[in-house]
């Protein structure tokens, strides 16, 4: 198999892939996930940084310094087992990022409501706005992506330092909430475990990756034999720090059961800012918040669009998609394809559930999508000599995976929730056999 990427261009340095995997891992909305969980998601972050976010880095590294052409994961497995596991691995993990994209617009959209002052607060829970925004916010995403890297890059840029600076203002307030009234949750290391806790560990350890993303985009990458390993060593304890501080601010400022699990980060700065007499707070955070999302939203949407990219070279897919913009140098048919997915599933989330109940079941059909390729990554991992880091993170993988079948409190129909869970697994196997069936005739 020949090497892909040649005809894009080499766009992303040291520095610019640092940051892009910065805003790639961070999600500013496990926080409050993370915080309605109780006091014991601090630990858990740090655990699951130790077992399964370190260990992800090393495999990764190894990985990518070994293979580092554009297609990342893809790649991998089409090395190390064939060309039917890695359209399986590329497929499952590509239709995550769909279901990636629906789930955190939500979200974002939702807390990006408190950049419109208190009189709008209460659109946070509102579905007509919440997806409204989502499918706007959609739009101009899938627009600048197909404008490529050049210009992407400085948006992941300045969505990274938008997230830390948030972080820092979240994390101040919650010391000013802790050392002048105290805590509003008694902390503890280790609660009492519910069907909630369980659910959740496997949306802590989704929060945990995004170091597969960067070597995704290889062939745009300046000598990423070096870059790819180096960055992912630096990034991955720094996001396990960020995600602990940020989560043990929250709590300080709100008891973990009045956390929302969508906006509950926009939330607590609402009333630890109220509190201090800061009542622009809200609205200052909300706009960091934003412009994280859109950082994050464009190294995501052009991850995903490299994929099916890479993919169409090797003939598995419609030619189409491997077609690169002469101008641009961008895989725009590919971006315009995922754009499209993502928008369907975003509206067909809506159906038969409140606001918070499909959240829910979006953000677990992603959970089983993004990480079960994991398991290929790990095995790989494991075939190219990374043996502990693939032992620990496949261990996690696989936990993580169990867990995200258990339904929530949030769900009110347990049995509909289990069969769009179940439902949309075996469709996803099913249709990538269909196609890698039909594209080897």
């Amino acid at each position: 198999m020949h090497p892909t990427g040649a005809n894009l261009r080499r766009e992303l340095g040291f520095r610019d892939l640092v940051l892009f995997s910065m805003v790639g891992v961070i999600g500013t909305r496990w926080i409050a996930a993370a915080a309605r969980s109780g006091p014991s998601a601090v630990t858990i972050w740090i655990l699951g940084t130790i077992f399964f976010f370190v260990p992800q880095a090393f495999a990764i590294a190894r990985l990518s310094a070994r293979y580092p052409e554009t297609g990342g994961l893809y790649i991998w497995t089409r090395k190390c087992f064939g060309e039917w596991h890695a359209f399986l691995c590329f497929w499952v993990y590509w239709l995550g990022l769909t279901f990636w994209f629906p789930s955190a617009l939500m979200a974002y959209t939702s807390m990006t409501a408190y950049a419109l002052g208190p009189k709008f607060e209460h659109f946070a829970d509102n579905r007509t706005y919440v997806l409204a925004a989502s499918l706007g916010a959609l739009a101009l995403v899938t627009a600048a992506n197909v404008l490529g890297l050049r210009f992407g890059k400085w948006i992941d840029n300045i969505g990274g330092a938008s997230v830390y600076l948030m972080a820092a203002v979240v994390a101040a307030l919650g010391l000013a909430v802790f050392l002048t009234r105290g805590p509003a949750t008694h902390f503890e290391w280790i609660s009492t475990p519910s069907w909630d806790r369980i659910n959740f560990w496997s949306q802590m350890a989704f929060a945990l990756t995004g170091l597969e993303l960067a070597p995704i985009l290889g062939g745009e990458i300046r000598n990423p034999r070096r870059t790819l390993p180096r960055s992912a060593l630096i990034v991955a304890p720094m996001a396990g720090l960020f995600y602990a501080i940020t989560t043990g601010s929250v709590l300080a400022i709100l008891p973990s059961d009045s956390v929302n699990p969508m906006h509950g980060l926009a939330q607590s700065v609402s009333v630890a800012g109220h509190q201090f007499g800061l009542p622009r707070a809200p609205q200052f955070v909300a706009i960091l918040i934003a412009l994280g999302a859109l950082g994050q939203f464009s190294v995501l949407g052009a991850s995903a669009a490299r994929l099916p990219y890479a993919v169409g070279i090797d003939k598995f897919l419609p030619a189409a998609l491997a077609r690169v913009h002469p101008r641009w140098g961008t895989p725009y048919i590919s971006i315009l394809v995922f754009g499209g997915l993502s928008a369907l599933f975003l509206i067909l989330a809506q159906l038969g559930d409140t606001l918070r109940s499909a959240y829910q079941t979006v953000t677990d059909m992603m959970v089983i999508a993004g990480l079960g390729p994991f398991g290929y990554i790990f095995a790989a991992a494991w075939k190219e000599g990374a043996r502990w880091s693939s032992l620990f993170g496949f261990a996690m993988t696989a936990l993580a995976v169990i867990s995200s079948v258990v339904p929530t409190s949030e769900v009110s129909n347990v049995w509909v929730f289990e069969a769009k869970l179940w439902g949309g697994a075996g469709v996803m196997i099913l249709s990538a056999r269909l196609l890698y069936a039909r594209a080897r005739r």
